[in-house]
């Protein structure tokens, strides 16, 4: 499994490695230590999501208030989307850019997206599927969106007539959440994530399942 920094801190893209041969594959798709190897600390499982899309649907742009925020592991199991991260953090150096990797049900790649970012995707194939671990509950007047057609975030969405939830479509823009003090702040952020830091226990990767020993 190999774990890469993206462009905008505390976003990991996550590529695992495949087995293969005439039955089928097999993978490892989570390894809580190897992700909290490079991020600093474990994953808190708190919660897991599965949605699906018809191509074209776009999910977002979504965050939670910090602390405690809601940190997600994302990945396609179906299907194909493109996956977008957002910086909303105020005060941070990379504030209103985003990042966007693709995840399929080929290559299998994952992405953590830390607490306090926005994050969201746009379905590439009808009924992509999208799982999600995520660190807390979802916890309503906690939760919050911005408009994923901002024009000052200007995110390259691949469709060409992006479909939204009301909810979504209603969202307000970047600025308008930040003069609402809807966003979080970059050092709210880094200090709760520097606690969790501090408070794990320096987790390790372990060897790889062999999956010679899975049937």
């Amino acid at each position: 499994m190999k774990v890469r920094s993206l462009s905008i801190e505390g976003a990991y893209e996550v590529t695992p490695v495949q087995h293969r041969d005439g039955r089928g594959s097999f993978l490892e798709w989570y390894r809580f230590d190897a992700l909290a190897a490079a991020v600093g600390h474990p994953l808190d499982l708190a919660q897991a999501n599965l949605s699906t899309s018809a191509r074209g649907v776009v999910r977002g742009i979504h965050f939670a208030d910090v602390p405690p925020g809601q940190a997600k592991y994302v990945t396609c199991v179906a299907g194909a989307v493109l996956d977008v991260v957002v910086d909303i953090r105020v005060g941070s150096p990379t504030y209103g850019t985003w990042e966007a990797v693709p995840l399929d049900d080929a290559d299998r790649r994952a992405v953590y997206v830390a607490e306090g970012l926005g994050h969201g995707f746009c379905a590439l194939t009808e009924n992509a599927t999208v799982a999600y671990l995520c660190s807390s509950t979802y916890r309503p007047g906690h939760e919050h969106g911005i408009h994923p057609l901002d024009p000052e975030l200007g995110i390259a969405w691949p469709a060409a007539r992006p479909d939204l939830s009301t909810k979504d479509a209603t969202a307000p823009t970047l600025a308008q959440a930040r003069a609402a003090g809807l966003l979080p702040r970059y050092d709210a952020c880094s200090t709760y994530v520097g606690e969790r830091r501090r408070n794990s226990d320096g987790i390790r990767p372990r060897q790889p399942i062999d999956p010679r020993h899975y049937p």
